[in-house]
């Protein structure tokens, strides 16, 4: 703006006293950052040394110990509790100043960002007429009611020589209270221009509350400029407006440049402090000594917290129950911290308090301030400090002899702790009288006693009671200063009984060597038992248990073990050369009891086995050269009682050398082959004596069968020489198959005969000449014929009887009859065994009969129905067609109806020939 612009004059009028704002926070509920996204303030252009500008607002959720503020301008910092203040001595020759204050939180080092802006209010002459360097300064007192008269922007300059520039006024913030009563709207300021007296102006406002929502909370006159506010304002929903006001002609010409009109609402104390919970929860250990924290309680005011109407102050009201003080606990007035004031907490005699923690605004003034309560829980929690005590200071149990995972006793004991925790659960140590780990003490985890439970099986014979010490303590450790009580030791006495045990073999298992072979009746060892219980007199007895090959015996007073047959290395019972035993050792105690011993013996091998030549057959060409026959042994005996064998051709027959030779390969294997050049193919048999090297060596002479056959260019027999080879000549192969062809032929004629004895059981004796037989020669066709007219015939064997209830209830006629009737079937006369020739039309009558009779009868299933025709039809009647039997009909127009007919003309055509 230039300096010859004109003057305007601003005329402020406030309904009622106005205080100097500061900056205005809103404070959000648990939510971490700046009441606001920017500050504002109003300064004096000259600031001193420390001095406080403007409060920010910064709720961290966790209190302001652990928040820290730094700026951005070496010029101004932030302390503790949010106070902008300068660093030095400062002379601002600006119209605002603005910074970034910065809030950071150490824990998490997240940081938040807000504006600050200072508006420095300057200095004007009062008119135009005065000289440069003398002006008056503006003192801004906000106490003070407002002057009627500013003037935003500069006079103009009214001379025509030179103009200077001057900058535009900074117009001091409109402060208007909340929740005022009225009458609306209100008068805040009113706008003039010293224009209006050359031409008219209009004037108007814009930005939030007045064009921008929220919409018209402010209106101005266009034509006087008064502004007014129309509702009453609420500083929690809004705290600042910042609009513009504009000064044009009629024609919409600007006169003025716009001005910043900045308002800010007045806090008052309309809101109650509010906890961020209703109930809190928090614990201290029994035994805390005073000072001892113990958990923080957070109330939020709405108001502005840089004043009195924010500012929240706690206190306790009552506390429940007052044991063993009334005033066991404090709470810090302005950061709602509760501590222990008083010592003597004791879980034991009082698990829990509830603190009634009062919040007021106003700082604490109960008779201006509003005020809100919560509930403090305080739960005392446990520590160590009642060491577990045995109930008794000795404790007996008993316990059979080699038992084990038995309770033996139970130890109880007590504690005050609290139950099932760490510092109640115990913890049982065996500290001396069981040097050998026979017992251990397991904690029940419901009742907390001890078991003595037996892990080790006790002896009668040698312990016959244990006097044991035991210590018992807790999982946690005991508290500081606090000691361990002589009750927590006890003696624990246990009584082993005796019973009666089994006997048992000391070496188990027993093994002994000797050779096979030993005779029956030999002794091998006496294998016997130890009866553990030596302070009972009792008799042990033997007997087999397990003996698969039967071949000992066992004295049943002293356990001497015999042979009861040759014992032999080779037996099927034997494994790895070793044969087992089973024996049992039983007393005489009440109850018995008895113990098992397994001897085993080692079999020395003896050479008592031939060795047997390998293979029982072979085969080999006719002639010498082409292949030879590779033979070795088997004996069931072992090293040294084997190999190396010896391989020789007896001396008798003496066609056995002649024909045939043995070459040695090596100590297990020879190879057999002819010695002549040609042996006529056939089967021979060639003893070999085998001899092993044993000590005395034994021998065994064996046949082998070879067949020797004509063989191919690559040493194989062919099929007709194998054949040849086998002994069967040319007629003997003929035979065979003669043999073969004529069992076929029975065979075959066997079946033919079956077939044909079948057939003829099936077939039926005919009545009549099977010449007369017509039943494979009526031709069916697929013609209705004509209608009828003649209604003679009798149709009731085609119906169902007229007896039956469900054929009377329908309409008469032809019923079509397709299922089988209900009805009493009538009894067919039995047919004779073998019936005499003149009773076979007796027997023929009497069939139809019954059949017409019988309503069951086939073909229910397959009778056909066709619609009945009536009169008229053009067809002949075939009522001409007689039944009867007698030979005067002529049926000798038969032969002219064809070939389809003749069989039917020459049945009735030569009657009288018959």
């Amino acid at each position: 703006m230039t300096a010859g612009s004109g003057v305007l004059l601003v005329l402020l009028s406030l309904s009622g006293a106005l205080r100097a704002h500061e900056d205005l926070t809103a404070r959000e509920t648990c939510k971490a950052g700046f009441s606001e996204e920017g500050y504002t303030a109003l300064i004096s252009p000259d600031i001193l040394q420390g001095e406080r500008l403007l409060k920010v607002e910064f709720s961290s959720c966790l209190g302001s110990q652990g928040t820290q503020y730094e700026t951005n301008s070496l010029d101004f910092k932030v302390g503790a509790d949010g106070t902008v203040y300068a660093t030095r001595e400062l002379r601002i020759p600006s119209e605002q100043v603005a910074f970034t204050v910065t809030a950071r939180d150490r824990r998490t080092a997240e940081q938040w960002d807000a504006v600050v802006r200072l508006l420095v209010a300057q200095t004007r002459s009062s008119h135009p007429g005065h000289k440069r360097g003398k002006k008056k300064d503006v003192t801004l007192d906000p106490s003070q009611p407002p002057r009627d008269t500013l003037l935003p922007w500069p006079p103009h300059q009214r001379s025509g020589g030179l103009r200077r520039q001057k900058r535009d006024w900074v117009i001091p913030p409109i402060n208007v209270p909340e929740n005022s009563r009225g009458p609306f709207p209100q008068q805040l300021v009113r706008i003039r221009s010293d224009k209006d007296n050359d031409i008219p102006i209009r004037y108007s406002i814009t930005g939030v509350g007045a064009d921008q929502p929220p919409m018209e909370v402010f209106s101005i006159d266009s034509m006087s400029g008064r502004m007014y506010v129309t509702r009453p304002m609420d500083r929690e929903e809004r705290a600042s407006y910042h609009l513009r006001a504009h000064a044009v002609d009629m024609n919409g010409n600007k006169v003025e440049n716009p001005i910043d009109l900045y308002i800010y609402v007045i806090d008052m104390n309309d809101n109650r402090p509010e906890f961020l919970n209703q109930v809190y929860n928090g614990s201290v250990d029994e035994g805390s000594k005073p000072g001892t924290y113990v958990m923080t309680v957070t109330a939020n005011d709405a108001d502005d917290g840089t004043t009195a109407n924010g500012m929240v102050r706690y206190r306790i009201v009552t506390q429940t129950p007052q044991s063993p003080s009334q005033n066991m606990f404090t709470i810090n007035s302005e950061t709602g911290d509760i501590v222990t004031v008083a010592a003597g907490l004791d879980r034991e005699k009082v698990q829990q308090y509830t603190v009634i923690v009062q919040a007021t605004d106003m700082e604490g003034n109960l008779n201006y301030g509003l005020s809100n309560t919560a509930t403090a829980i305080i739960t005392v929690t446990d520590v160590n400090d009642n060491p577990p005590e045995f109930t008794a200071s000795t404790f007996a149990g008993e316990v059979p002899e080699n038992r084990v995972e038995t309770v033996v006793a139970n130890l109880t004991v007590m504690d005050r702790d609290q139950p099932h925790s760490a510092n109640w659960n115990a913890v049982y140590r065996i500290i001396s009288g069981d040097p050998s780990g026979h017992f251990s003490v397991r904690t029940d985890p419901v009742t907390n006693e001890g078991m003595v439970t037996v892990v080790k099986a006790a002896d009668y014979e040698l312990n016959r009671a244990f006097m044991l010490t035991v210590m018992v303590s807790n999982q946690a450790a005991l508290a500081s200063g606090i000691q361990m009580s002589f009750q927590s030791t006890a003696g624990v006495t246990i009584s082993v009984t005796d019973i009666n045990e089994a006997p048992y073999f000391p070496s188990n298992h027993k093994l002994i060597r000797l050779e096979e072979g030993v005779p029956a009746g030999t002794a091998l060892t006496t294998f016997s038992a130890v009866d553990p219980d030596r302070f009972m007199q009792q008799a042990v007895r033997y007997s087999k248990l397990s003996d698969p090959a039967n071949w000992l015996h066992i004295n049943a007073s002293n356990g001497q073990i015999t042979t009861a047959a040759v014992l032999d290395r080779e037996s099927l019972y034997i494994r790895n050369n070793v044969y087992e035993a089973t024996f049992l050792a039983a007393d005489n105690g009440i109850p018995p009891a008895s113990g098992t011993g397994t001897l085993q013996i080692y079999l020395i091998d003896i050479n008592d086995n031939a060795p047997e030549l390998l293979p029982k057959e072979a085969q080999i060409c006719e002639k010498p050269g082409l292949n030879a026959i590779n033979i070795t042994a088997a004996d069931a005996d072992v090293d040294p009682n084997v190999g190396p064998y010896v391989f020789e051709l007896p001396f008798v027959p003496a066609t056995v050398r002649k024909n045939w030779t043995i070459t040695r390969l090596n100590g297990d294997y020879a190879q057999l082959s002819l010695r002549i050049l040609y042996l006529e193919a056939g089967m021979y048999d060639v003893p070999i004596t085998v001899t092993d090297s044993g000590n005395p060596p034994l021998s065994n002479t064996s046949v082998i069968k070879v067949k020797v056959c004509p063989c191919d260019e690559n040493g194989d027999c062919t099929t007709v020489g194998a054949v040849a080879a086998a002994g069967l000549g040319t007629g003997a192969i003929v035979a065979i198959l003669i043999c073969i062809i004529l069992l076929l032929t029975m065979v075959l004629l066997f079946v033919v005969w079956m077939k044909r004895r079948e057939k003829e059981r099936h077939t039926k004796q005919l009545l009549i000449d099977p010449e007369d037989d017509v039943r494979d020669n009526i031709l069916k066709y697929d013609e209705e014929g004509g209608g009828e007219e003649d209604q003679d015939y009798d149709l009731s064997q085609l119906q169902q009887p007229e007896a039956l209830e469900h054929v009377l209830s329908k309409a008469p006629g032809v019923r079509r009859v397709d299922e089988r009737p209900v009805g009493a079937e009538p009894q067919y006369p039995a047919r004779p065994v073998v019936p005499h020739p003149g009773d076979i039309g007796d027997f023929i009558n009497e069939g139809l009969r019954a059949a017409d009779n019988d309503p069951t009868a086939p073909p229910y299933d397959s009778l056909l129905v066709f619609d009945y025709e009536g009169s008229g039809s053009t067809a002949g009647s075939v009522s001409s067609l007689g039944s009867s039997s007698s030979g005067d009909q002529d049926y000798d127009y038969l032969n002219d109806w064809g070939p389809r007919f003749k069989k039917l003309a020459d049945m009735y055509g030569g009657g009288e020939e018959d």
